[in-house]
């Protein structure tokens, strides 16, 4: 089925304080070039202590209102990606609709963790394609620091808050999705998990006690094996080849992952779009922050196409080809 979605504006948010590799290493055994060598990560976005993640997608949703004078009112359903909502309930969704009183809308969270924002881009597009809905407000929104163990060495230096929300709106002549494709692989649950109601998974004892466990190793290895092939067949579906791409988009966990993706895909780091080096790793934030910093930077320009790949906990995936649908800014 041919799209009838477009990506019509988009706004950012990331909070004022600042966790530098030199803050980190008055916590933990680190220093930043070691940090820098095997992240490439310099500084990261803490929200305040009582500062959530629905107050960093209000002001994300306000930035895209503000920078494009769009209206949410006849918004007619929210999407936010999260892992780390205020509360298990109310949803992160409904926040946002209390604050700007929007009207006749439904709303929820989607967790896919970091490739969260990428499957509220294909929730969206299905939904306004299929005649459901005309108007959708898409936001990736965390709060990662709340989750994080400062006295891990190994999962404290990587994690970031911020937030992003794109408008999709119906549009049969000009879409902007091309080609999506998602996919997910349970056996890998155990390398990337946050404990909560239950203390156990497959039979073995968790950690963390709340706080994010990663085994890095392994999911470095899955992620660069399953986007290199999820891209591959992104653009076999869309008989296109990475010429045909502007800009690479992947999640920004890591840049030296981003690195290797770019080497085993084909694409040139330089065409490249990522917000991990000042804003760490945002999960599901990751991407729209990435496309708002190709904007302000002068990179991403109407018309331009993306190939957006998101990845993370689940262990879950999903991409897309899309043409750039907002307009520039003047």
């Amino acid at each position: 089925m041919s799209s009838k979605a477009r990506i019509t504006a988009i706004g950012t948010y990331v909070p004022e304080k600042k966790l530098t590799n030199e803050d980190l290493e008055k916590l933990v055994d680190t220093n930043d070039e070691w940090i820098v060598q095997r992240t490439g990560m310099r500084e990261r976005r803490i929200s305040g202590e009582q500062e959530f993640t629905s107050d960093l997608c209000i002001r994300a949703v306000d930035n895209l209102m503000q920078t494009y004078s769009k209206r949410v009112d006849g918004v007619d359903l929210i999407i936010v990606a999260t892992t780390t909502a205020d509360y298990p309930f109310p949803s992160v969704a409904c926040l946002i609709q209390e604050h700007f009183k929007i009207p006749n809308t439904g709303a929820f969270d989607l967790n896919a963790t970091c490739a969260g924002f990428a499957y509220g881009l294909h929730v969206a597009n299905g939904l306004i394609t299929s005649g459901l809905h005309r108007k959708i407000l898409v936001v990736g929104g965390e709060t990662l620091s709340k989750v994080t163990d400062y006295t891990d060495r190994t999962t404290c230096i990587l994690f970031g808050d911020g937030a992003g929300a794109v408008l999709i709106e119906y549009d049969e002549t000009n879409p902007s999705f091309i080609q999506s494709i998602q996919g997910t692989d349970g056996s890998g649950s155990v390398h990337l998990y946050r404990s909560g109601i239950s203390k156990w998974m497959n039979g073995l004892p968790l950690q963390g006690n709340g706080y994010m466990v990663q085994n890095g190793r392994e999911v470095y290895k899955w992620a660069t094996r399953t986007v290199t092939a999820g891209t591959e067949e992104l653009l076999s579906r869309a008989r296109m080849n990475t010429g045909d791409i502007d800009w690479f988009v992947p999640h920004s966990a890591n840049l030296r992952m981003v690195e290797s993706m770019c080497e085993k895909t084909g694409f040139s780091l330089d065409d490249t779009l990522y917000s991990v080096e000042y804003m760490g790793n945002t999960s599901a934030a990751s991407i729209p922050l990435a496309l708002g910093l190709g904007i302000q930077e002068g990179k991403l320009k109407y018309g331009d196409t993306l190939l957006l790949y998101g990845f993370g906990g689940g262990l879950t995936h999903a991409g897309h080809i899309v043409k750039w649908g907002v307009p520039d800014l003047k």
